[in-house]
């Protein structure tokens, strides 16, 4: 049975992952893959230290003490699921590729550097990265590729994202892959035609611009909307993650999956079988 480390075991996602391990039913296929939490780590000096991961996450005590020592609780064959801090998350992948570990980490605000890194660490261990777990948004990034090409130049191109307040990135991880994914298949190079907020006297819009524009506002667990509009029409697809456990079994999908992978870097299309 794979055992599981959860980082950031007190915080928002990390105890919505810890409680879902525990509240996720066996899968009843012959090749399912049962999971056990084994660790939980927080970063030193929290005030978690020491609490059960259990108690943490409002669920019955499970026997896990929440600790501070990534090298003790990531061996080998272990899987990480983590929702933290870039910095904090490489860190842990550096010891899950030493290490013979896998990962499944959905961590969002990597600088292109440290995603460089996390691509040179998916050849030595298997790594599940996303910046959204949510099965409905996987789905949805498949459809906005196909919408994006049979709809063409014609067609403006605005995201709009909405998240609780206390969100430290924007725009949101999964905006910006929305915006990757609608450049691909639109032939567009987003570094050149992003656009993220506007103000003043920007001009009228140009047709290759693909805006991404962000929100913060009270206990907002996640919205985003792709709007795809001409004159006479407009296309809107939206996503609204009405709490976080969506997020949460997604993760532990991804974990009963990566359990079997080779090394490599992966995403929640990988796990879905959608590439």
């Amino acid at each position: 049975m794979p055992e599981v480390v959860v980082a950031g075991a007190a915080g928002r996602m990390g105890s919505r992952v810890i409680a879902c391990l525990r509240d996720t039913p066996p899968d009843s296929r012959a090749d399912a893959v049962s999971l056990v939490l084994r660790a939980a780590l927080e970063a030193p000096g929290h005030p978690a230290l020491g609490r059960d991961a259990g108690e943490a996450a409002g669920i019955p005590v499970t026997g896990v003490a929440i600790t501070a020592d990534p090298g003790t609780a990531i061996t080998r064959d272990r899987i990480l699921v983590e929702f933290s801090f870039p910095e904090a998350t490489l860190e842990h992948l550096r010891l899950v590729a030493e290490r013979g570990a896998r990962a499944v980490i959905g961590t969002t605000g990597f600088s292109p550097a440290q995603r460089e890194e996390i691509a040179r660490l998916g050849t030595r261990a298997a790594i599940m990265l996303a910046p959204n777990m949510s099965v409905g948004v996987t789905v949805a990034l498949r459809i906005l590729a196909e919408m994006a090409r049979a709809l063409g130049d014609d067609y403006d191109v605005e995201i709009s994202e909405v998240h609780h307040r206390f969100k430290k990135d924007a725009p949101s991880g999964t905006a910006v892959r929305m915006a990757e994914v609608v450049a691909e298949a639109l032939g567009r190079d987003l570094s050149k035609v992003g656009v993220y907020g506007r103000q003043g006297m920007p001009g009228e819009r140009t047709s290759q611009e693909i805006a991404v524009l962000s929100q913060r506002a009270g206990d907002v667990v996640g919205e985003h909307t792709v709007t795809f509009g001409t004159l006479g029409e407009r296309l809107e697809l939206t996503h609204r993650a009405h709490n976080r456990d969506t997020f949460a079994r997604g993760a532990v999908r991804a974990a009963r999956w990566i359990a079997t992978q080779p090394p490599g870097l992966y995403s929640m299309q990988d796990v879905l079988g959608l590439r």
